[in-house]
């Protein structure tokens, strides 16, 4: 099957500017109270009932999953760009990262125990939301648990350079009611929701929300 441009292009975005991003933004957990309690209660929810395997999506350079791990989970991380991937395995040597697709995630059907999708699923284009979702769903147990964070709005905004690197990388951005329907419709209830304010040197607001699989 021919790949799609859009997994492509993010790839190559990602790999060219692995680095860069990953000193970008190292520590901002630290920074951001609403990600770190979201985050936390998620992990809560997860071992409330009974734990087991989770898997973080587009897990980049591995904050995120320490963090979750710190706090309790089993967890690993599945990112699309091999650059990423690798400061990932450097960075955090106790957890295990993989390469590869939300679209095709290599996991059994209802093995996991939760999904983080932390602001991944906005490289999507919206009508393949729907094919994520559904294979979130897929790997799931039942009652098992899924984190989403995005930026919310409408539209797409391209970025072709950052840092001197010429990339293509699409930020789609998304409506939270809507995508709350779009949840319920895949077999998804949402049990809890959290809309932000943007900071100083953001352009939107952002979403955090968790999701069980009926």
């Amino acid at each position: 099957m021919t790949e799609p441009d859009f997994l492509r292009r993010t790839r190559h975005g990602y790999d060219t500017i692995a680095a860069d991003y990953t000193a970008t933004f190292a520590g901002e957990i630290e920074e951001l109270p609403f990600f770190r309690a979201m985050l936390t209660a998620y992990a809560e929810l997860v071992l409330a009932d009974g734990g087991g395997e989770v898997l973080e999506v587009g897990s980049g350079p591995g904050e995120t999953t320490a963090f979750l791990h710190d706090r309790g989970l089993s967890i690993s991380g599945l990112d699309l760009s091999p650059e990423m991937v690798g400061i990932a395995r450097a960075d955090q040597p106790h957890l295990s990262f993989s390469e590869g697709s939300m679209l095709e995630l290599p996991y059994a059907d209802g093995t996991l125990a939760g999904v983080v999708t932390w602001y991944s699923l906005i490289h999507l284009p919206p009508e393949r939301l729907p094919d994520a979702l559904d294979e979130f769903h897929r790997v799931l147990r039942p009652g098992g648990h899924l984190a989403v964070a995005f930026q919310m709005g409408d539209g797409v905004r391209r970025i072709d350079e950052l840092g001197g690197h010429a990339i293509e990388l699409d930020f789609h951005r998304i409506d939270p009611e809507r995508f709350a329907i779009l949840l319920q419709d895949r077999g998804f209830d949402v049990v809890a929701s959290l809309v932000r304010a943007r900071l100083e040197d953001e352009k939107t607001p952002h979403a955090h929300l968790v999701a069980r699989r009926r």
